[in-house]
């Protein structure tokens, strides 16, 4: 038999402070009906040790709970995962996002060389976002971005250089997109969003106020949102018709750019065979341009 979570535990919106912190968010998922005991001894660890949770084993988090390594994981099923390492992914991504910047460098004190280190993250990542990438929700990004009429592209801090790889590639497979780094800019831009459109929020860490507002008016102008981020805000996720979730932790104070960039690849990639003949006319456009400015100390061979 099923018994109700301790008060304490109960996944009820009026106890939870932050609605973007780790806490609402774990509250929040919690069934209807409850965890059994068991499985609330485990989200009691999540909740009141998610620095020692966030980096553990499942069997690790067993130890801590006082449970067994399959209630664990059934428990991270129960509250939405495909298991523990998913749902440590994200309580990590958005513990992180509660500290200030050298609190997550102290988080992230690595012996060794930190260099070797943030490789390795990096590879870590990239496994992980392997295999929880969806492919049919890239495609779905790319097909709207290839019958809107414009996408506007939002992106703050480092992930700046995600949001102009992604921009610069969209126009180069011949799509109309722009990159929006200024609040007043943003602003404007946002003004002119139409049905149809698209805005592609990029924010990772600490979310910026501007992108939610951002993605609020233009789902309000009937634009269609996609947000890629390490841990969907609440906000992000209603004004989203579809939040496409990075690992993004690095080592020091950096956020990592590999995931990020990998998916807005992932996205051009689909973009190009959308309409392969307009964006072979695209690019070859653009590289009688690149000849005609000079722009490449070796120029290719003629076809």
């Amino acid at each position: 038999m099923k018994c109700a979570i301790p008060v304490a535990l109960r996944g009820v919106r009026e106890m939870s402070g932050d609605p973007d912190g780790f806490e609402a968010w774990l509250r929040d998922r919690v069934p209807e009906r409850g965890l059994r005991p068991k499985g609330a001894a485990v989200l009691e660890v999540l909740l009141t040790q998610p620095r020692r949770a966030s980096y553990a084993s499942a069997a690790e988090a067993a130890e801590l709970a006082g449970v067994n390594v399959a209630t664990v994981s059934r428990t991270a099923q129960a509250l939405g995962f495909t298991g523990w390492v998913d749902l440590q992914q994200e309580l990590r991504a958005r513990y992180l996002s509660s500290l200030s910047a050298p609190e997550v460098a102290a988080a992230h004190r690595t012996e060794g060389e930190l260099g070797a280190a943030s490789l390795r993250r990096d590879l870590e990542s990239m496994a992980v976002l392997s295999r929880r990438l969806d492919d049919g929700l890239v495609r779905t990004i790319a097909e709207a971005i290839a019958a809107a009429r414009r996408t506007l592209i939002v992106a703050n801090g480092s992930y700046v250089a995600v949001g102009s790889a992604l921009g610069h590639n969209v126009g180069l497979a011949g799509y109309q997109a722009s990159v929006v780094r200024d609040d007043a800019d943003l602003a404007n831009s946002v003004s002119r969003l139409e049905p149809g459109d698209v805005l592609v929020a990029i924010s990772f860490w600490r979310l910026y106020q501007s992108t939610v507002t951002a993605a609020e008016e233009a789902s309000s102008r009937g634009a269609r949102v996609f947000v890629l981020t390490d841990a969907a805000s609440p906000a992000l996720v209603e004004a989203a018709e579809q939040v496409v979730l990075i690992p993004a932790e690095g080592v020091a104070f950096f956020p990592s750019l590999a995931p990020g960039m990998a998916v807005a690849q992932a996205i051009v990639a689909h973009l190009s065979t959308v309409d392969p003949e307009r964006t072979r006319r695209s690019i070859e456009a653009a590289e009688a341009q690149w000849a005609r400015f000079g722009l490449l100390h070796r120029r290719p061979r003629r076809g």
